[in-house]
């Protein structure tokens, strides 16, 4: 898995939006005074959507005083844990699963159209600034491999023409339609049920 990278080039200020500082004050109030630095997950993921995918420095300073807490306490938990981007990924960011049941299933063939198509490198922007990608661990959606992520959104029993197709969907900012591109339910059986057939409606 690649190391985390923060980016060189950093906007010198960051303030939340009105609505996001409405949902600031509905976090914090989540917990009490004295621990209202729990809150500082949802500030981080807020300051993230809101900043185009990604968590500049300014926004941790920022995060650190609504909270009465010091800078390098948000720092620590933005560099930690996988979820935060500490520089731009683009407007979509492609998480592909590549851990053993996704491998098994054709991962290796998503992440080589990321190659092709998005950039040669993972945490590397395409040429239109619109997406880049990276390898993941789990996802937790081994049933429906192989699959990514892309921002919040799953995609799953992807094959080269499904993958490719959303790829350049991406490419030409259209958002593509999450779920299975073999339009499984859910978890559903993909050849359909073979037992408790007599049961209606399950």
């Amino acid at each position: 898995m690649s190391l985390k990278k923060i980016s060189k080039t950093q906007p010198e200020l960051f303030e939340f939006s009105k609505e996001n500082l409405r949902k600031v004050e509905n976090e914090i109030k989540k917990y009490p005074k004295e621990r209202k630095a729990s809150a500082v997950l949802a500030l981080l993921y807020l300051a993230q959507r809101q900043n185009d995918n990604w968590i500049p420095l300014s926004a941790m300073r920022y995060i650190a005083k609504c909270l009465d807490i010091p800078y390098i306490k948000v720092y620590e938990v933005a560099t930690f844990y996988s979820m935060f981007n500490l520089s731009p990924v683009g407007k979509y960011f492609v998480q592909v699963c590549t851990t053993t049941p996704c491998m098994i299933r054709g991962a290796k063939k998503i992440t080589d159209l990321c190659k092709k198509h998005i950039s040669k490198n993972q945490n590397e922007l395409s040429e239109n600034k619109t997406c880049s990608w990276t390898e993941v661990e789990c996802l937790g959606a081994c049933v429906n491999s192989p699959m990514m992520q892309i921002n919040d959104d799953y995609f799953e029993d992807l094959d080269e023409l499904s993958t490719e197709k959303i790829i350049k969907q991406l490419l030409n900012d259209e958002k593509p339609e999450p779920g299975s591109a073999k339009k499984r339910k859910n978890n559903a059986p993909e050849n359909g049920k073979t037992t408790l057939l007599e049961v209606k409606n399950a």
